[in-house]
């Protein structure tokens, strides 16, 4: 109801009560106006008040708290991780210090951090040091050889690069992702030994993208709860905490392993086409970004459908069309098995293809 209808009604309410037809600029007709105006915010707050009762339609902060009532939290933004080389231009005559938290960038700015401190050994000519993305999410998951610039040089050091692709890197989760995890709760109600019970118990540690139960897999009595993380297989610690918490919790008798999934090594060719206007390369390097960001942990027990890749490939601006040459058809994973990306081609589409 707008402001107008419910002015509209209170005029003609008074005119019934009183015989009394209101002018539009008299005083009394400005004075129900404000009040109709003061009705209609009271209508608006009710509206939006309702809505923050309930998990499907509450927002933000609101919907925050109705996960929290069900033993979740919001997953917050993770870091890509990594490896940096440096670089000198010949043999290092003495050991060179790299400190923790030298950044290094690419073309486009995104910016990498040392976690450690290095050394490049006299007599060498280069040194790895593991290294994070500056900023959480996937923008961090770069092609290796991605990285090319040094926002301060360590002396005597010239060059920086990552020999291998950076992964890991998620983005915060969306109060979409967040709701369909409250729901899913009321959905499937854990009763301390179903798969559901066993499933969110492991998904209340923020560590944890994905969890998977397996029933049974060696004989009556025992399960299985397979974890994934953001960057895929899960520490010892992680596993540890993980065996803790379920021995605690779980049913008496219960054979339970907590443990990480199995790899299964996908290799994924595309070749684009991109929009005229366009930096081809720029586009190129924006739809490897996109594959590369959904090989995560959050992909436990999910099938690799091309159909996927290709909506991946053409949400990137820029694309125009796309050729998906591997793999050559859709490939099954089982509930326990971590689709992995071994190798990604992203190519340009010729003229004559």
């Amino acid at each position: 109801m707008t402001i107008d209808e419910i002015y509209e009604q209170m005029t003609q309410a008074f005119q019934r009560e009183t015989g009394i037809a209101l002018r539009g600029d008299g005083d009394m007709a400005v004075r129900l106006y404000a009040v109709a105006s003061q009705i209609y915010g009271l209508y608006v707050q009710a509206d939006w008040v309702n809505r923050q009762c309930f998990p499907q339609t509450a927002g933000e902060d609101y919907l925050e708290l109705h996960a929290q009532l069900r033993g979740i939290q919001r997953r917050e933004a993770t870091a890509a991780q990594g490896v940096l080389r440096f670089e000198s231009d010949g043999p290092a005559g003495t050991d060179l210090v790299i400190a923790k938290g030298t950044v290094c960038m690419t073309a486009g700015g995104v910016r990498f951090e040392t976690i450690q401190e290095g050394v490049l050994s006299a007599g060498a000519e280069s040194v790895e040091i593991p290294a994070q993305a500056v900023e959480p999410g996937v923008s961090g998951n770069v092609a290796a050889g991605a990285i090319r610039a040094m926002a301060v040089a360590p002396v005597g050091v010239s060059r920086c690069t990552n020999p291998q692709a950076f992964s890991g890197g998620t983005d915060a989760e969306s109060d979409e992702e967040l709701r369909e995890r409250v729901l899913d709760t009321y959905q499937r109600m854990p009763n301390g030994a179903n798969a559901a019970f066993y499933q969110q118990g492991a998904m209340s540690f923020p560590q944890v993208a994905a969890a998977t139960v397996i029933p049974r897999p060696r004989g009556i009595g025992t399960v299985d709860i397979v974890v994934a993380t953001p960057t895929g297989e899960p520490d010892e610690e992680l596993l540890e905490q993980l065996q803790a918490y379920f021995e605690e919790r779980r049913e008496i008798a219960v054979d339970l392993q907590v443990r990480a999934p199995e790899r299964k090594q996908v290799s994924v060719t595309i070749r684009v086409q991109a929009e005229e206007n366009r930096d081809a390369a720029a586009v190129r390097q924006e739809v490897e970004q996109a594959i590369r960001s959904w090989f995560d942990g959050r992909q436990l027990g999910q099938d690799v459908l091309r159909a996927k890749l290709g909506e991946l490939t053409f949400d990137v601006p820029g694309v125009k069309n796309y050729v998906i040459d591997a793999p050559a058809a859709d490939i099954t994973i089982s509930s326990d098995v971590l689709p992995w990306l071994e190798g990604l081609t992203i190519s340009e589409w010729g003229a004559g293809a």
